[in-house]
């Protein structure tokens, strides 16, 4: 019997499957179609996420979003340097705030 999964993977699974006594059909992708599959993949573990509400799936959004910088040609380190920018500039996202409208003191209205 044969599953079909098409789907970006961290890389020591394969070697798990081989431990399992399967065999795995990989192929590796560069540039564009791995910041495409990487992509998707994000897209996975936050759906996984909000499934679940696991942290460990916080973990691998992290994992992926460390992955897709340094795809993006910038690293992690980069990556929270900017976060750390925006949040001095713009805060966090601690106090729960939603925002609902904006009255504008202009007279466009």
């Amino acid at each position: 019997m044969r599953e079909t999964y098409d789907k970006l993977v961290r890389d020591g699974i394969p070697e798990l499957i081989r431990a399992d006594g399967d065999e795995p059909v990989t192929r590796v992708v560069e540039g564009e179609a791995y910041r495409e599959r990487l992509q998707d993949k994000l897209d996975e573990e936050v759906a996984e996420f909000h499934e679940s509400g696991d942290v460990e799936e916080l973990a691998d959004v992290l994992a992926v979003v460390d992955a897709l910088a340094e795809a993006c040609g910038s690293s992690s380190t980069e990556l929270a340097d900017i976060r750390r920018a925006k949040a001095a500039e713009r805060g966090e996202f601690e106090e729960g705030v939603v925002l609902e409208s904006v009255r504008r003191s202009s007279g466009d209205e």
